[in-house]
């Protein structure tokens, strides 16, 4: 059982309580020395509030998502606000092959697999321990044959809450026989706070330390390429309004609808821990800085967004909201000269992703 209440976002522990498939979900509240809290479900790892404050230090809920399990279970929205895997993001045809043998994944978004199928990770009752105030641990097994791809993976994630108002999210996978993996989480981010309507995002001016992005075709797997953001809509390396160039007459925008392309973070060398986005929402002063260890980050302005229901009465219209999900490459099986997915036994998958919050 949750220990902590949350007092801020006016979310009830027991609203979030039920037996799913054998197993409890709760909901589990991590608190600063500030009293400023993060709210996340075992279901799914779902962050349903990050309370924060504007430049006034009046407070909102930052990321978009339900007010009771329930409504986390069914959303229209699967992944709202959270983690996804085994692999996230797409991969062509839900095809890969690994050791000489084709594999056929879940085919779940067009012609194509998505976000490990419709029963990842965003799908799971996931096992809780929470180890302080500002520590919780979620672990999942998912078996040999899930969803169609080889090899039993354990995983487990970190969520810290520090005094900072930064949340770190530290991943970590194992697996007896080689698979694939790509872990990543779908936090859904509304930095003017969720409303009826939550306000768009088209005014809020993003920074991107990428220097190069990954071009999709029409289905949005990628053509191959890695293309320069230099002369197109997705150089933000200067900090430009999202609104700017998100309708552009552009055939990257067009197969996107908008942004819904990875980009490659600046890196010098594998693995460091750097910054990859920064936001500012000029109405409230809020910033959000996104670091990753990870190679890619999948920037997603909610361009298929339908106005689902939130919690309390919020509704999140198209492009209320925008993701950064820290990841590898989409189609990553499929293009052995993009980072490698292949995960060993005795090997240690580990990513870590920083989201952290201020004022200016």
């Amino acid at each position: 059982m949750s220990t902590i209440q949350p007092k801020l976002s006016g979310l009830k522990a027991e609203d979030f309580q039920k037996e799913v498939k054998g197993k409890k979900t709760d909901l589990y509240t991590l608190v600063n020395k500030d009293g400023y809290e993060v709210s996340i479900t075992n279901y799914g790892g779902a962050i349903v509030a990050i309370m924060v404050p504007d430049r006034d230090g009046k407070v909102a809920n930052v990321i978009q998502g339900h007010d009771n399990i329930d409504d986390v279970i069914n959303s229209p929205e699967p992944y709202l606000s959270t983690l996804i895997g085994r692999f996230g993001n797409r991969i062509a045809k839900g095809k890969f092959q690994l050791n000489g043998k084709e594999y056929q994944l879940a085919i779940n978004n067009g012609v194509n697999h998505l976000h490990g199928g419709p029963t990842g990770l965003h799908a799971q009752v996931w096992d809780a321990y929470q180890t302080g105030e500002q520590n919780l641990t979620l672990d999942c097994i998912l078996p040999y044959g899930h969803e169609g791809f080889t090899g039993e993976v354990k995983i487990s994630v970190e969520f810290t809450w520090t005094d900072d108002n930064e949340l770190i999210l530290e991943y970590m996978a194992t697996t007896n026989k080689k698979t694939i993996i790509n872990l990543t989480h779908h936090a859904f981010f509304s930095l003017q706070g969720i409303a009826n309507p939550t306000p768009t995002i088209e005014n809020q001016v993003m920074e991107m330390n990428c220097d190069f992005f990954i071009p999709i075709d029409e289905t949005s797997i990628p053509t191959g390429e890695i293309l320069k953001v230099e002369g197109t809509p997705f150089d933000f390396r200067t900090p430009k309004p999202i609104g700017q160039d998100i309708d552009a007459d552009d055939e990257q925008i067009k197969n996107g609808s908008g942004y819904d392309h990875c980009f490659v973070c600046n890196k010098k060398e594998v693995g460091e821990l750097t910054l990859a986005a920064r936001l500012y929402e000029p109405v409230s002063g809020r910033v959000l800085e996104t670091y990753t260890t990870e190679p890619g980050i999948q920037v997603y302005t909610d361009n298929f967004g339908s106005g689902i229901s939130g919690q309390f009465g919020a509704t999140f219209p198209r492009r209320s909201s925008i993701c950064f999900e820290s990841e590898h490459f989409p189609d990553s099986p499929n293009r052995p000269y993009f980072p490698s997915v292949v995960l060993k036994p005795r090997e240690k998958y580990t990513q870590k992703t920083v989201y952290k919050f201020d004022v200016q």
